[in-house]
């Protein structure tokens, strides 16, 4: 258990530290204490959006809730989580897929990939991806951070990939889905998902949102494009052309009210993005927000790098100021970032929804005031001081590409509540140490030795001798994220502590954290480059 010094410590920083808004029985996070180097991301509501239902419950998903009190006074406030208690609740995400050698054509790049998630707030803003695609060539994976509540961040983590899809299929697939769907015949399948059994769906608009689908295939067709988009161009349209549609589908006007309601709540929350597609060496990472992805690459000496295939897109970033700045006039350079957030709302620059900071105040007052209980759906109004040139947000991403080496090993995308606690360099050192540990053969000592290789041996000593207890090295980086102390090791204390944190509490210490790492086929690389030979 906690020892009562902690606690207090905890408690009374938490108390001392945190600036709050008080708006009708709900508080709204301004700052986060130092200690957790945590940034609130918006003053928007993140209650549960209670009016929608989803497909599955969410009890068996948050397992936290089991072992949380919900009172920060300190006599109720103990950590008594047992070390199998903490496997549960970190293990309770946990989603892993190997991918098959080859997909049909030719030698698969992907070997398999391993995710999870661990909620801060109560339900998790956060939603992940992982697919393949079926009409086209390739796979992708998603990692999507809410703001506001889910809804977004739901909503994109289901549509985003299809409008990817079908914005890379050919004329001709398109031609034959549409007269497929005239005359009411199945569809051909457009993607294989990998999902957790828990993963959540909003079924009630799944009409909607494939009708809306069908209209971008439509207009795609009309474009009468010969050679299609090429990868980076799908990926531009596919985040913008989703965006536009989320905030058509609010303004339009739908009979059902549960439709309206999730597209009132779409619209009003907001979501940061990040999406990497992968045909064989062809990597494309496509970024709006302060998600992140990395390589980690090793040298032939052994020694391990990380390379970065995004930028965070935030008040932190001089080039999204910059742009920010250009893209308005120029009486508003002052005003556009205030107190680190853009109009003082919000750190990301770039996400989905979020339309009260892309709309008019009119055409807010006026969807908002269209017969919808904006309080019953925990949709905050308010418009920043200084609102005058919308749209301050845009969903545009920035897309890298990378053409896979045989010393591309795997790749990371996490959202940022992960990259708060641990930096580039730890998280690949963290990955490298649990592949070595995978490793069962006994290395051979090559000649001559260089300081690389033996640098590599030590770390396959090490965490052999360590033990790890996580088969899925999403875990891993999760518990060293919550766990670790200054010297980078797990503090069984501190780890016990903030998985039991109340749900007021949580969130100003641990932001939502998801990550999924793609290990890659090194042999499948090489073979492509001999291929070219």
């Amino acid at each position: 258990m906690m020892s009562n010094t902690v606690s207090s410590w905890i408690l009374s920083s938490a108390r001392n530290s945190i600036f709050v808004l008080q708006g009708k029985g709900r508080l709204y996070s301004k700052w986060i204490p130092h200690q957790s180097k945590m940034k609130c991301k918006c003053m928007f509501a993140k209650a549960p959006l209670s009016p929608v239902v989803m497909s599955c419950s969410i009890d068996s998903v948050f397992t936290l809730k089991a072992f949380r009190h919900t009172s920060t006074e300190e006599q109720h406030f103990t950590f008594q989580l047992t070390p199998s208690q903490i496997n549960d609740v970190l293990k309770a995400g946990e989603l892993s897929h190997k991918i098959s050698e080859f997909d049909g054509r030719n030698s698969n790049s992907v070997l398999r990939f391993e995710s999870n998630q661990l909620a801060s707030n109560a339900p998790s803003e956060d939603r992940r991806s992982a697919a393949t695609c079926l009409q086209t060539k390739g796979m992708m994976f998603g990692i999507f951070d809410g703001h506001g509540g889910y809804a977004c961040a739901q909503a994109v983590s289901e549509r985003l990939f299809y409008y990817i899809a079908v914005s890379l299929m050919s004329q001709q697939a398109l031609e034959e889905m549409e007269l497929a769907t005239e005359c009411m015949k199945p569809v051909l399948p457009i993607l294989q998902w990998y999902k957790h059994p828990n993963d959540l769906m909003f079924r009630e608009v799944a009409s909607l949102y494939f009708d809306h689908l069908r209209v971008y295939w439509q207009d795609l067709l009309n474009l009468d494009l010969e050679t299609g988009f090429s990868v980076e161009e799908a990926l531009i349209n596919a985040f913008k052309r989703l965006d536009s549609d989320i905030t058509l589908e609010v303004q339009a006007p739908l009979e059902n009210e549960v439709m309206r309601n999730i597209a009132l709540q779409v619209a009003f929350s907001g979501a940061t993005a990040c999406v990497s597609h992968i045909d064989g060496v062809h990597l494309h990472v496509a970024n709006a927000g302060d998600c992140r992805a990395i390589l980690g690459v090793q040298e032939e000496d052994g020694t391990w790098s990380a390379l970065s295939l995004t930028q965070d897109h935030n008040v932190f970033n001089e080039a999204e100021i910059r742009r920010l700045k250009e893209e308005h006039p120029k009486v508003e350079e002052k005003t556009i970032i205030v107190n680190d957030r853009l109009l003082g709302i919000l750190i990301p620059s770039r996400s989905f929804g979020d339309v009260q900071l892309k709309w008019s105040k009119e055409l807010q007052q006026s969807v908002l005031e269209n017969g919808s209980n904006v309080e019953a759906l925990n949709i905050y109004q308010y418009v920043p001081p200084n609102y005058y040139t919308p749209p301050y947000l845009t969903a545009e991403p920035e897309v890298t590409y990378h053409k896979l080496r045989r010393k591309d090993r795997f790749l990371v995308m996490a959202s940022d509540g992960l990259w708060d606690m641990l930096n580039n360099e730890d998280v690949v050192k963290l990955v490298a140490e649990h592949l070595a540990e995978s490793t069962i053969q006994k290395p051979e000592l090559k000649k001559p030795v260089n300081l690389g290789y033996m640098q590599s041996l030590l770390l396959q000593r090490k965490s052999r001798s360590m033990g790890s207890l996580d088969q899925n090295i999403a875990t891993h980086l999760i518990r060293h994220a919550v766990g670790n102390n200054e010297y980078g090791e797990i503090d069984q204390e501190k780890l016990a502590a903030m998985l039991t944190l109340p749900e007021d509490l949580a969130r100003m210490y641990r932001d939502d954290i998801t990550v999924t790492v793609v290990y890659f086929n090194s042999d499948a690389i090489e073979n492509y480059y001999q291929g070219k030979k």
